[in-house]
């Protein structure tokens, strides 16, 4: 995972053009209708008293191609794969040889991954979110998306994005829930509309393993 370091052409850039989050989201949604890319996932828990707070650390790999399509596959340290198909969420345990399913529309609005693979437009994600752009950090440019409703589990989600020639590229995105549990996720060899087809999105659960629908 490449470290995400300040970049002074890129930050530059940024304050002479007044771009801010919100821009780079908007472009993002508007541009980049398919992507890829590997990723580090650090989740950090509340530290209990007495005692140093804990921490997590898995990495794999992200595809999207808008709306709607989207996995994330997990290697390390246990194989997961979260795998949306369009109309469905699948969520395959390789270890417990256990998938579960969802219907899509019950579980995707407020979701990280509806900010950033699921949007069809700005005005859509408005709808479900608060989106106010934060300070440049890091060279990269930062949004903060609030769910509306507090009927989910998700405090705040921060993404940020790194200017390139060929458009925003996702670089990071932060989530709180709200027990107080923070999720880091840091993007990396991310490919801006790679050539994906709907097929690969589909998923058939793996012989014998246990399928819940729910």
């Amino acid at each position: 995972m490449a470290t995400l370091v300040a970049v002074i052409s890129i930050a530059a850039s940024a304050q002479t053009t007044g771009v801010t989050g919100l821009d780079s989201l908007e472009n993002f949604i508007k541009t980049t209708k398919s992507g890829r890319a590997s990723f580090t996932q650090v989740v950090t828990s509340p530290a209990k008293e007495g005692q140093t707070a804990k921490t997590k650390t898995s990495s794999g790999s992200f595809e999207f191609l808008r709306p709607n399509r989207f996995k994330f596959i997990y290697k390390k340290p246990f194989e997961q794969s979260i795998v949306a198909d369009g109309q469905t969420l699948w969520l395959h345990d390789v270890d417990l040889n256990q998938v579960t399913s969802r219907k899509l529309a019950q579980v995707l609005n407020g979701t990280p991954a509806a900010v950033v693979a699921a949007a069809a437009d700005l005005k859509g994600l408005e709808a479900d979110f608060r989106l106010t752009p934060l300070p440049d950090k890091g060279g990269l440019q930062w949004v903060q998306a609030v769910p509306k409703t507090r009927e989910g589990q998700l405090q705040s989600i921060q993404v940020g994005f790194r200017s390139t020639d060929k458009g925003s590229e996702l670089a990071a995105l932060e989530i709180l829930d709200s027990f107080g549990q923070k999720s880091v996720m840091t993007f990396s060899q991310f490919e801006i509309n790679p050539v994906l087809s709907p097929a690969s999105f589909q998923f058939k659960p793996p012989s014998g393993a246990d399928v819940i629908r729910q």
